[in-house]
């Protein structure tokens, strides 16, 4: 068994004059990962979005999310990694400027790919000729997801103009990005349409990080998830959706997210130490734990797990 993470801290993304809110400041050496985004792929508020779920975060802007996004950063080498490029890419950018500071533009060693739905990859058109215009930025992902990327405009364009360079990926085979650290991806089960979706363990000089942004049911998967956080220091796990009936007027049987009340359930089994290493995060626009001071939060901390929080980093 892994030690429990005892180093998070956090930091206001959204008001970047915010000073850090730490628990346990890390060493300035350490690797960390840094959460850029909590939401799911249309954000919050979402686009169109009139109803009470998005009102609050309409008017104040300290109320708002950006897209899921992981940020990998090793401060003793000077590297930056992200984990998905979002529609949000261009302020998780300059986020992480202010928490890494670098003299190249984008300053990315690299950016992974879960999968090809559009809160996780659609970020790179900022790489293109348009806007920063890359030189070759590497982007790893799988097979499918690669051939989505060579075979499909506009992202073929970044390719052929040499602003990405496509990196492979292989689901079970680990992923030196330095020597102090290595990625995972593992193939999870989710609606791919035009890609596989992948989760990754990330691994530094002494603890493990899990990121599943997205799956479907826990129970379609062959892997026992309760194994993945025993196994890890801190788990971002799948919270699209808190609950059934989320979504009024639609068959939630077709977007099998794990529901975050199912989650609560199957965990009740888990030791204290291994719930507390458990994060939501991807929370669509209408779940209640976008809320922090919400009765779905509360649920999540009485049982003894967490909401994940833009701007927080573990180091690992």
């Amino acid at each position: 068994m892994l030690a429990i993470p005892d180093r998070v801290s956090v930091i206001c993304l959204s008001c970047l004059a915010c000073l850090p809110i730490v628990a346990d400041e890390p060493e300035a050496s350490d690797p960390y990962v840094a959460v850029l985004g909590i939401a799911q792929d249309a954000g919050f508020p979402q686009a169109g979005c009139r109803k009470a779920c998005c009102q609050a975060a309409w008017k104040n802007n300290q109320l708002r999310q950006h897209v899921a996004c992981l940020a990998i950063v090793d401060p003793q080498q000077g590297q930056r990694w992200l984990i998905d490029c979002t529609p949000d890419f261009r302020e998780q950018l300059h986020a992480l400027d202010q928490l890494s500071p670098t003299d190249t533009t984008p300053g990315l060693d690299g950016i992974l790919l879960t999968h090809a739905h559009i809160g996780h990859y659609a970020g790179l058109i900022h790489l293109g000729r348009e806007t920063i215009g890359a030189n070759r930025v590497p982007v790893y992902a799988m097979p499918r997801m690669r051939r989505f990327l060579e075979d499909n405009g506009p992202w073929e364009q970044l390719i052929r103009l040499r602003q990405i360079a496509i990196e492979k990926l292989v689901a079970g085979q680990p992923l030196k990005l330095n020597k102090r650290i290595e990625v995972t991806p593992f193939l999870v089960p989710h609606r791919d349409e035009y890609s596989e979706t992948v989760g990754f363990c990330i691994q530094g000089p002494s603890r493990t990080v899990i990121y599943i942004p997205d799956i479907d049911k826990w129970e379609r998967w062959e892997i026992k998830i309760e194994d993945i956080v025993a196994d890890a220091d801190i788990a971002y796990l799948d919270g699209t959706f808190f609950a059934n009936g989320e979504l009024p007027g639609r068959n939630m049987s077709q977007i099998p997210h794990p529901f975050v009340t199912e989650s609560i359930e199957r965990f009740k089994k888990l030791s204290a130490r291994d719930r507390d290493k458990v994060r939501f995060i991807h929370a669509n626009h209408t779940n209640p734990i976008l809320d922090p001071s919400s009765s779905a939060t509360r649920a999540v901390k009485a049982a003894g797990h967490h909401v994940a929080e833009q701007g927080e980093r573990f180091s690992f």
